[in-house]
């Protein structure tokens, strides 16, 4: 299954417009630095959890790097979501030099 993927440049600015964004980390990775207003639901967790996600809409996943967030978002395509992987995840959003937030709770 091909899995669509965009930058960070467009995570951006879908972002700044209400955009629904999943990070599929581990919690403590997600506390060290995660893009802001993303929802956490770590990969393992997100079968169990499927009914957290907007059914509504696009759904941009994002991980460390892209590897996970690619397999989670080809589990919300296969249950009929509209999903997309965030290529190069977190670390490509840290170094692109946008903001993160840091700790918090799991939700």
């Amino acid at each position: 299954m091909s899995v669509p993927e965009i930058d960070v440049d467009a995570l951006a600015e879908l972002q700044a417009a209400g955009a629904t964004i999943v990070d599929v980390r581990e919690p403590d990775e997600y506390d060290e630095a995660h893009v802001p207003g993303v929802q956490l639901i770590p990969l393992g967790e997100v079968p169990e959890r499927f009914e957290e996600i907007p059914s509504e809409g696009t759904i941009y996943v994002i991980c460390r790097s892209g590897a996970r967030s690619a397999r989670a978002a080809e589990f919300l395509i296969g249950q009929g979501l509209e999903a997309v992987n965030v290529a190069g995840g977190t670390l490509a959003w840290i170094d692109s030099g946008r903001p993160v937030d840091t700790g918090g709770e799991a939700s």
